[in-house]
């Protein structure tokens, strides 16, 4: 049973880059654009470190194609459902991943004016 605190080990997969079609706006889901996600699981790691055993742990190859799946999938018109569709995604991997942090990140907004990207960070705990 998960503890009101999640684990301090953590599994990082981050600087992931993706074309998607997600975003309110006609000329995003037509054109598409390139999205940035980052991924942090928090899980006891312990026993993987120890054992040197591929299965006590969450392979990053899974949490890669996770996030692949759901931002290069079909399009979606908030950044939240993305990242929210991810964290339920890497949660399903593994009964070890307590916690999952996950950003996305959209560098090309068609808004008015001058910045370099706008993000969304969700963290989901499991139960």
């Amino acid at each position: 049973m998960a503890s009101d605190t999640p684990p301090p080990d953590e599994i990082q997969v981050t600087g992931m880059v993706f074309f998607g079609y997600h975003g309110a706006k006609s000329e995003e889901k037509s054109l598409g654009q390139r999205f940035t996600v980052d991924i942090i699981v928090r899980a006891d790691l312990a026993p993987a470190g120890t054992s040197d055993d591929l299965s006590k742990t969450i392979d990053y190859g899974q949490i890669f194609r996770v996030a692949k799946e759901v931002t290069e999938g079909p399009s979606l018109d908030l950044i939240e459902t993305v990242a929210e569709r991810i964290c339920a995604g890497v949660l399903a991997l593994s009964p070890q991943a307590e916690e999952v942090d996950t950003t996305v990140r959209k560098p090309a907004v068609p808004i008015p004016g001058v910045l370099t990207e706008t993000a969304v960070r969700l963290v989901r705990r499991r139960g």
